[in-house]
């Protein structure tokens, strides 16, 4: 008989400024001292939306109005196996105040400080690293130098995610716009993941690497690199992406795109119930833009990816 799961919701409480908010265990609880993300049980019958705003009212007296499904993992400790419905919350009534003896802390997710987390935590804090916009290059329509000087814009506006693509590029033309692309995030901080061969990223002194299905498809280990982004169309595709080791996918197409017009699209709903059940962050890719960043998080997207709106 497999161990039963226990349903756990959990929340990524955030600040305006990107902080999140830990809990750390009391004493008397399993892995008592150890931070965690606030949340609990699912009681029987119990929807998850439901048992997050009675968890948060009971633990930090706060109530919650539309919190933003995120992601789902599977987690086994000694103890039991449990899966984790995350929830992101960005706003909430009523003042923040440990009712169960928990001590609280706010932590920037790139520069956490409190000692332990929680095991099952590792991989939500880092993917809580993502930004909430992811630009593909354009160079191949824009011509290079004017895609760079468009570049410039963007990083000083604030993007700090960046896929190199531009497949058509011949290869020394395209290391070299990779080159070129790194060396200027570097200015501001900002990841850069090459679409193509590990070898290509790595020539480029990029983060990592971002794959296409195809690609991902042949292999069944993570490629050795820092950052692994994966482009899925559908749930099977997730879960390779996941079952690889990826920390980020691109899901597509939302809507209707100026590329493909007339192709079948996701559409919100669906797109919300496959990103609802994946292990890792999804942004929303096909025919958004900049403003819909909180409507993508209202239906489980991490962030939202942009070709051309990235560069305009």
């Amino acid at each position: 008989m497999p161990e039963p799961i226990t349903e756990v919701v959990a929340a990524v409480v955030t600040r305006p400024d990107g902080q999140v908010l830990l809990a750390q265990r009391p004493s008397g609880k399993a892995y008592a001292g150890y931070w965690e993300f606030p949340g609990g049980k699912v009681e029987p019958g119990e929807a998850p939306e439901a048992a997050l705003a009675r968890e948060l009212t009971e633990e930090l007296g706060i109530r919650i109005a539309t919190p933003c499904r995120w992601i789902t993992r599977v987690f086994e400790y000694p103890h039991a196996t449990v899966r984790l419905n995350f929830f992101r919350v960005f706003a909430w009534e009523g003042e923040l105040h440990p009712h169960e003896g928990q001590v609280l802390s706010w932590q920037l997710p790139a520069k956490v400080d409190v000692a332990p987390l929680l095991p099952a935590n590792f991989p939500i804090v880092k993917a809580l690293t993502l930004p909430d916009l992811l630009g593909i290059t354009h160079a191949e329509a824009l011509g290079v130098d004017s895609f760079l000087a468009r570049l410039d814009v963007a990083l000083a506006s604030g993007l700090r995610l960046i896929q190199v693509r531009d497949k058509s590029l011949a290869p020394a033309e395209r290391l070299a716009l990779a080159r070129e692309t790194v060396r200027r995030a570097r200015r501001h901080d900002a990841r850069v993941l090459v679409n193509g061969p590990l070898e290509l990223a790595q020539a480029a002194g990029a983060d990592g690497v971002h794959l296409d299905a195809a690609a991902a498809a042949a292999l069944s280990a993570r490629p050795a690199c820092e950052w692994v982004g994966v482009s899925c169309h559908d749930g099977a595709e997730l879960a390779h992406a996941a079952a690889i080791g990826a920390d980020f996918a691109l899901l597509s197409p939302v809507l209707p795109t100026q590329t493909h017009p007339g192709a079948p699209t996701l559409g919100w709903e669906r797109f919300a119930e496959l990103a609802a059940a994946s292990p890792i962050p999804v942004y929303g890719l096909g025919g958004l833009g900049r403003d819909d960043v909180a409507r993508a998080r209202s239906h489980g997207a991490h962030g939202v990816a942009l070709l051309r709106g990235a560069w305009t």
